[in-house]
């Protein structure tokens, strides 16, 4: 099979019209109820609501609570984007990854999944510049913390997410490359999962076996790790035990399985997630954002009519900001997210 786009792939394949842009403020989509247990973490009845559109691919939303906006990246567009009730998305990082010239060979140069890390700053998988990076969000200047294992420059860094003593897992398939895995740029012979020290050093493998590792969280007690698969053939969310030195324990195991979803043809593959501090998966999904129990129950789905592609909790914690195709939507929750 040749390579797509990642967009294509992340629509699970599916030769679909483009969906109609939609207007801010509209609502879109559905919320299906799956197990009942659902009703103690969102009302179905609530409104998923449109606050940006125009995007190429929107991803890797964050939330600043230390001036209580969103940020999210158009991967594509090398763009990073801030949101803030009131005033709308706009720029705030451009580029957000790469920077000078576009090497043919780079797909997707901008910055993928981000999160903020204890002290405040911005961390990033870094899609073009195939890096991990940090972003002082006072002076958006940007530090490299690690891009390269061996010797070997990453694929084109996906997502991440922070564990025990600010610990970085990370996410490297090659959807930033042009080619993917056929790309001359390509200097790993596997797509791996990573961890690193906050400063940079002691860089881990993982994982090596899986085609399209994407999306990655950790538990609330800091103890398991996720991981998700975008490759239709194999869609699922993966999991594995971390230690107390933030080491994995054995290998990734299967967790959920999205095969069902993916052969009715819903929009979108597993990309990235966020974990609410009940122990709650908030994660894409075919369909949109599946809500899934620490046991790995499908509890309910958040559908916003296109592929989703992340999530992350905000403002008070009870709004999920996702992330779909060329837009970004809130929903409110009855739970908490952190």
């Amino acid at each position: 099979m040749t390579e797509t786009t990642r967009r294509a792939m992340l629509a699970g394949l599916a030769a679909l019209p483009l969906a109609p842009r939609v207007a801010l403020g509209e609502t879109v989509g559905s919320i299906t109820r799956l197990d009942p247990a659902l009703d103690a973490l969102i009302d179905t009845a609530s409104p998923i609501e449109v606050i940006a559109t125009g995007f190429r691919w929107a991803e890797g939303p964050a939330w600043v609570r230390k001036g209580g906006y969103l940020l999210f990246s158009d991967v594509p567009a090398n763009i990073a984007y801030r949101w803030r009730a009131g005033e709308g998305a706009r720029p705030f990082l451009d580029p957000s990854g790469l920077a000078g010239p576009i090497p043919a060979g780079v797909r997707e140069a901008g910055s993928n999944g981000m999160v903020i890390d204890a002290r405040g700053d911005l961390l990033m998988a870094d899609s073009g510049t195939r890096a991990i990076a940090r972003v002082d969000l006072a002076t958006r200047r940007k530090t490299i913390v690690c891009g390269a294992f061996e010797g070997r420059k990453f694929n084109s860094c996906n997502d991440l997410a922070i564990g025990r003593g600010g610990i970085l897992y990370f996410t490297d398939p090659p959807y930033g490359l042009a080619e993917g895995d056929a790309s001359p740029l390509k200097q790993l012979a596997f797509n791996g999962v990573y961890s690193v020290r906050p400063d940079g050093s002691g860089v881990r493998l993982i994982d090596k076996s899986l085609k399209r590792p994407n999306g990655i969280g950790v538990s609330p007690g800091l103890d398991r790790l996720y991981v998700s698969q975008s490759d239709p053939a194999n869609a699922k969310i993966f999991r594995c035990e971390l230690a107390a030195d933030g080491s994995a324990r054995g290998g990734l195991a299967p967790f959920v399985d999205f095969s069902a979803e993916v052969a009715r043809k819903l929009p979108g593959l597993p990309d990235g997630m966020k974990v609410a501090k009940s122990g709650h998966l908030f994660a894409s999904g075919p369909g949109g954002i599946h809500v899934i129990a620490p046991d790995g129950r499908k509890l309910g789905l958040i559908a916003p009519g296109k592929a989703a592609a992340n999530c992350c909790f905000g403002e008070d914690g009870r709004t999920l900001f996702v992330t779909s195709s060329d837009m970004v939507a809130k929903v409110r929750l009855k739970v908490a997210g952190w």
